[in-house]
């Protein structure tokens, strides 16, 4: 399915009935419309959403681990210390969205497109992404450690205090990303170089990562 930029997009938007009230643990929630929803410390694990929408959401707290979403739209929702680890997500799209201090560990995502969101101190580790987009998106310090990472791609974003140790990389493209500050600010690279490895970057970025690859590889660089 072609990836929507709206909701309006989805095959089923028209099918999507409003839900009103509270998430529930292992609740079973298909062809749902959450709409301008305010959730506090919501206790939803185990859940299952399926071909349903979020728009305007707030999640404040929460947890939701262990989760299964398919076919889900969250645009221009708020995640803040939101729990989702260890949940599957296939074919799911976040647009607009702001995710805070958001527990992701151990999640397995397919098909998921991050578009003009904002990820900060989010913790993907130990992460399975598999065609994973983040697109035109703001990650300040997000915790990629120990996650396979395969054809997952940054075009328009900024990464800042990016945290790549131990990341297994299988077709990832950085391409088209700005490395921001944290990469080489006074905090240095949160990220072992090697665990690079099986990414392609632009030359720019080779630029700007140079120094840096050779502190780690133990090279001096003086000039005569």
């Amino acid at each position: 399915m072609k990836s929507p930029r709206i909701l309006a997009d989805l095959p089923f938007a028209t099918d999507l009935r409003l839900f009103e009230g509270e998430l529930e643990l292992e609740g079973d929630y298909d062809r749902v419309r959450f709409d301008g929803s305010a959730f506090a410390d919501a206790m939803a694990g185990g859940s299952r959403f399926t071909e349903s929408g979020f728009t305007g959401v707030t999640f404040d707290g929460g947890r939701m681990r262990r989760a299964r979403l398919s076919h889900v739209w969250f645009g221009e929702t708020r995640l803040v210390a939101f729990d989702l680890a260890e949940s599957a997500l296939t074919d799911v799209w976040f647009t607009g969205c702001a995710l805070a201090g958001v527990q992701a560990f151990a999640l397995a995502a397919r098909r998921v497109r991050f578009r003009d969101c904002k990820l900060d101190s989010v913790n993907f580790r130990d992460c399975s992404l598999t065609d994973v987009l983040f697109e035109d998106c703001v990650l300040r310090d997000a915790d990629f450690g120990g996650a396979k990472l395969t054809r997952v791609r940054f075009p328009g974003c900024t990464l800042s205090g990016a945290d790549f140790t131990k990341v297994t990389c299988t077709d990832v493209d950085l391409r088209g990303a700005r490395l921001g500050a944290g990469w080489a600010g006074d905090a240095g690279i949160r990220a072992g170089y090697d665990s690079l490895r099986g990414a392609r970057i632009d030359t720019v970025q080779l630029v700007t990562l140079a120094p840096l690859l050779a502190r780690q590889l133990g090279i001096t660089v003086e000039d005569a």
